[in-house]
């Protein structure tokens, strides 16, 4: 567990500047399990939240579980589930305290606290950090020849065959790529993530499938021009 830390409010700015604390000490995974909840995920285009672009944009990618599956992040659920019962049921009088109580779960279970999948040793034992380092700058996605460059607008919308399409806020100002496909729909991506179709007659946005699509684009990032 490389964080555990109280917030009075976990939004956005809050998660973020923690993650960024521990990205530059222990370096950047090269993915990210969670939950469809904000500030992981949104309703948006591709699920991405303000977070998830951020993370994109690191080369992180985003992975989600299935609605109402938390079985598909099982580990982290158990330990969420632990952490809970030892340090905040009930919680503690302010932030400080509740910081001291995490504090204390952190160290027991890195360093102390025998468990099973790793035959009856501590993590710490086997924890080495990522070779991935935190950037100077962060630049926006590479798209391939065959795909379209758009920057998103101040009102989350781009432009596909002449007409305005609605992406999602947590885009604004970020560069998606668009791909015609063979029906003249055009697939859109930020980096590699698949974000939505759009339909060729009408003009509307159908979700991608999270499946990868072969020839995607790559998540590592380059300035754009």
């Amino acid at each position: 567990m490389l964080c555990a830390q109280a917030l009075a409010h976990p939004d956005y700015a809050g998660c973020r500047a923690q993650l960024e604390r521990v990205f530059r000490e222990y370096g950047l995974p090269r993915a990210i399990r969670s939950d469809n909840g904000a500030p992981f995920a949104s309703l948006g285009a591709g699920g991405l939240s303000r977070l998830g672009v951020w993370w994109v944009k690191l080369g992180i990618t985003p992975e989600r579980i299935e609605p109402g599956k938390p079985e598909q992040n099982g580990r982290h659920e158990r330990m969420h589930k632990t952490l809970k019962a030892e340090t905040a049921t009930p919680p503690a009088a302010n932030l400080a305290q509740q910081q001291a109580r995490f504090e204390r779960f952190r160290q027991e279970f890195n360093c102390e606290r025998p468990h099973e999948a790793l035959g009856q040793t501590a993590p710490e034992q086997h924890y080495t950090a990522s070779l991935l380092r935190y950037p100077a700058g962060l630049e926006d996605p590479v798209y391939p020849a065959d795909y379209q460059p758009r920057r998103v607008r101040s009102n989350g919308e781009s432009k596909w065959a002449g007409e305005k399409i609605f992406l999602s806020a947590p885009l604004i100002g970020e560069v998606v790529g668009v791909k015609e496909t063979e029906d003249g729909d055009g697939e859109i991506y930020f980096g590699p993530v698949p974000l939505a179709i759009i339909d060729r007659v009408t003009l509307q946005l159908r979700r991608s499938s999270p499946r990868r699509r072969g020839g995607q684009p790559s998540s590592r990032s380059t300035p754009a021009g």
